[in-house]
């Protein structure tokens, strides 16, 4: 094997691993999250709560022990099935919890969704469910999903204060996300009535060459963003440090991640500490 073929696998085996660690991340803080709104529920018992926290954690290990990237990336998944797993996912919230969450189910037609698709919905879905807890203005959120045959439609509308903006942090690693999987992302909000968060994803993603973690076409100053994700910093930081605004750093960030065909910050995080 070549130098070059040498460098590019351990490169990919390296976005694979840091993906891996960021998707564990996510599913973790659900299953935490999970576990603290069994305890805390005024409507269970001291018994009935730390039996229900032990069959969330059960169910999570199980989960993590069976579950692998390949299956992720090479099966299907009928528009319904995910959907099912994501509501199963979010069902300890939706029990034990002080957010009312609802579920539109998706038309039973739709096209089944790659793996990746479907896991990095669910992923969104998650992320922006556990910012809104944390939040906590809202009380409501509706959950919806659609597909019309070459992207998966998802929509997310809340009952808080209506202040949500697209380049809000909550909503940065929602679109890192979203970016990373050629998506697109909206966010409509009215003031004392609530936020609608628009999502489309591409079922069929435009194929990422071998040599799209090189940075070979990046600018200096995106070099320099990259340089600083690399050793763990927020936005806020960066744009201190360079001297440049928020917003402008999230639109460095956004198109390093599709120059590096990194699908989290993390994913990012780890190319440039290779550069």
């Amino acid at each position: 094997m070549s130098h070059d073929s040498e460098g590019r696998a351990s490169r990919s085996a390296a976005s694979d691993h840091a993906r891996t660690v960021a998707e564990q991340a996510d599913r973790h803080a659900l299953t935490l999250e999970s576990v603290l709104a069994a305890l805390r529920s005024a409507r269970l018992s001291d018994a009935a709560a730390r039996a229900e926290a032990v069959e969330i954690a059960s169910a999570a290990l199980i989960e993590l022990r069976t579950a692998t990237d390949r299956q992720r990336s090479s099966l299907l998944e009928p528009v319904t099935g995910a959907f099912s797993r994501l509501r199963a996912d979010l069902r300890p919230l939706v029990r034990f919890g002080d957010l009312d969450v609802q579920f539109v189910e998706p038309p039973t037609t739709g096209r089944a969704l790659p793996g990746d698709v479907a896991h990095s919905a669910r992923a969104i879905v998650r992320t922006a469910v556990l910012a809104l807890v944390d939040d906590g203005a809202a009380r409501r959120v509706r959950i919806q999903w659609d597909c019309d045959g070459r992207n998966l439609l998802m929509q997310l509308r809340d009952d808080g204060a209506g202040a949500l903006d697209v380049h809000d942090d909550a909503v940065r690693p929602i679109a890192e996300r979203v970016v990373a999987l050629e998506g697109t992302l909206s966010v409509a909000s009215t003031p004392g009535w609530g936020s609608t968060v628009d999502i489309s994803l591409p079922l069929d993603p435009s194929p990422r060459t071998a040599e799209a973690d090189t940075d070979s076409d990046l600018t200096d100053r995106e070099r320099e963003v990259l340089r600083l994700v690399a050793t763990g910093v927020g936005n806020r930081e960066i744009a201190e440090g360079l001297g440049i605004t928020l917003n402008t750093v999230k639109y460095h960030v956004a198109n390093l991640l599709r120059k590096h065909g990194a699908r989290t910050r993390a994913e990012l995080a780890a190319a440039g500490a290779r550069t």
